[in-house]
C-alpha cells in the first residue's frame, strides 16, 4: 500500500472544474445545460494574438526559453506595469509563468511553513487556502462582507496581522464576488502596513482591466514603500480570453527574484515559447478587443443582477469588477451546496456554491456571466422556475 506524504492530503481543489466535469457529463447524456460555473471568457482570443502565436511557430520558436521568460515579453510586462506604478520598473524582476497559479504557489511556498500564518480572502479563490495548508502554515481568513460590496476592509486586515503573519493575500477585483476595493481603502491599508515591515503581500490583480461604472483599478504597485515586499500577480487569461494558452506574469521583490526563478526551473522549466510571443502581441497590439469584451460583460452584469433580484428569495449586490455575480440565497432556505447540486441536476444550470470559496461563502452562489446574454437569461428563467416549483410542491 502506498503512503504519500501527509501534505498531499491537505491539498484542496477548485470546484469550478468539478462542476464543469459534471455539467459536461450531463450534456453528453443529452441534458440541456447552461453553464454559469466556469470563470472563462466565452470570446475567442483576438485574431492578431492568434496570428502572433502561429507566426512564432513558423519562425522556429520550438525550443526552451529562459526560465523567467523571453526578454522582449518581460520588457513589455514591465512597461505595462509602469502605468500602475507611476515609476520605472525593472524587467529583470518580471517572471513569466504558465498561468496565475504558479505565482500563488511560489509566493505561498516562499513564506508558508509550520508555525507561520498567512492571511487570505474568504470568500476567495480556493487555491489560496489549499496552497497555504499544503505548506503547513495556518490559513487565516479575511472575511469579505456583502455590506462592504465584498471589498476588503483595511482595518479588518490590519487587525488580523500577528507576530507569526508572513504573507497577506489580496485580490481586487475579486473572484468569486466581483468585489472591488477603492483607492482610499488601499491607502489606509498601505499606511497601516508600515508597522509590519516583515510581512509580504501577494496582490492578485488578474481582473485589473475588467471594471465597471468608471471605476479605476487601485493597484498596490502604485506604492513604492511596498516595493521590497510586494508580489504582483496578473496575466493574459481573463483580459485577452487566453485561458487555454496558459500564460501569466508576476513582478517580484528584488530579494526574491532568484528564488522565484529557481522554483520555476524546478517546476516547469519555462513557458511555452510560441505562447510568449502571442502574449507580447497582446500587450503591444490593439486593445479594442478588450474594450469590447468588457462592454459585453457590463451588459450581462446588469442583466444578471436585475434578473437575480427579481427572483423571490435571492438578492444580489452589483459587482464592480471581474465577471462574477455572488447572490445571497439565504432567502431560499437552502444551503449553498444543496442549491448548486439541485440547480445543475434538476434545472440544468451550472453554478458554484459559495462554500467552495470558503466558510464565509455559505448563503451565496457564484454565477459567472462570461457566457452569452441569451444563455444568462435562459439560466435565470430556469432558476426562477425551479424555485417556484419547489415552493409549490
Amino acid at each position: 500500500m502506498l503512503h504519500p506524504v501527509a501534505a498531499l492530503g491537505r491539498l484542496g481543489t477548485e470546484s469550478a472544474f468539478e462542476v464543469l466535469a459534471r455539467a459536461q457529463a450531463l450534456a453528453e447524456r443529452g441534458r440541456s445545460i447552461v453553464n454559469l460555473g466556469i470563470g472563462q471568457p466565452d470570446f475567442p482570443t483576438p485574431e492578431h494574438i492568434v496570428e502572433a502565436g502561429i507566426k512564432a511557430l513558423r519562425d522556429g520558436h520550438h525550443g526552451y526559453t529562459p526560465a523567467a521568460g523571453v526578454t522582449p515579453l518581460r520588457e513589455a510586462v514591465a512597461a505595462e506595469l509602469e502605468k500602475r506604478a507611476g515609476r520605472p520598473l525593472d524587467p529583470g524582476r518580471v517572471l513569466i509563468e504558465p498561468g496565475g497559479k504558479p505565482t500563488m504557489f511560489f509566493a505561498i511556498l516562499a513564506f508558508g511553513e509550520p508555525g507561520a500564518e498567512i492571511l487570505y480572502p474568504d470568500p476567495g479563490f480556493p487555491i489560496y487556502r489549499s496552497a497555504i495548508e499544503f505548506t503547513g502554515a495556518k490559513a487565516v481568513p479575511l472575511p469579505l462582507k456583502e455590506e462592504n460590496g465584498f471589498g476588503f476592509s483595511a482595518e479588518d486586515v490590519l487587525s488580523r496581522i500577528a507576530e507569526r503573519t508572513r504573507l497577506i493575500i489580496l485580490n481586487s477585483p475579486a473572484n468569486p464576488t466581483g468585489g472591488v476595493t477603492g483607492k482610499a481603502e488601499v491607502e489606509r491599508l498601505v499606511a497601516g502596513l508600515a508597522a509590519w515591515p516583515e510581512v509580504a503581500i501577494l496582490s492578485d490583480e488578474i481582473y485589473s482591466r475588467i471594471l465597471y461604472d468608471g471605476r479605476e483599478h487601485a493597484s498596490l504597485m502604485a506604492y513604492p514603500e511596498l516595493d521590497d515586499r510586494l508580489i504582483l500577480l496578473d496575466g493574459w487569461s481573463k483580459t485577452y480570453a487566453m485561458t487555454g494558452w496558459r500564460i501569466g506574469y508576476a513582478y517580484w521583490p528584488k530579494a526574491l527574484v532568484e528564488s522565484a526563478v529557481r522554483l520555476a526551473v524546478n517546476c516547469h522549466s519555462c513557458v511555452n515559447a510560441a505562447t510568449q510571443w502571442a502574449g507580447l502581441a497582446a500587450l503591444t497590439g490593439p486593445q479594442d478587443s478588450v474594450e469590447r469584451m468588457v462592454a459585453a460583460f457590463d451588459e450581462r452584469r446588469r442583466a444578471v443582477v436585475r434578473g437575480l433580484n427579481a427572483i423571490d428569495g435571492i438578492s444580489c449586490v452589483e459587482p464592480g469588477g471581474a465577471f462574477y455575480a455572488f447572490p445571497n440565497i439565504s432567502g431560499t432556505g437552502l444551503a449553498a451546496k444543496r442549491l448548486e447540486t439541485a440547480l445543475l441536476e434538476e434545472a440544468g444550470v451550472a453554478t458554484i456554491a459559495g462554500t467552495s470559496f470558503g466558510v464565509y461563502g455559505e448563503g451565496y452562489l457564484r454565477l459567472s456571466y462570461a457566457n452569452s446574454l441569451d444563455n444568462i437569461l435562459e439560466a435565470l428563467q430556469r432558476i426562477e422556475r425551479w424555485l417556484q416549483e419547489r415552493r409549490a410542491a
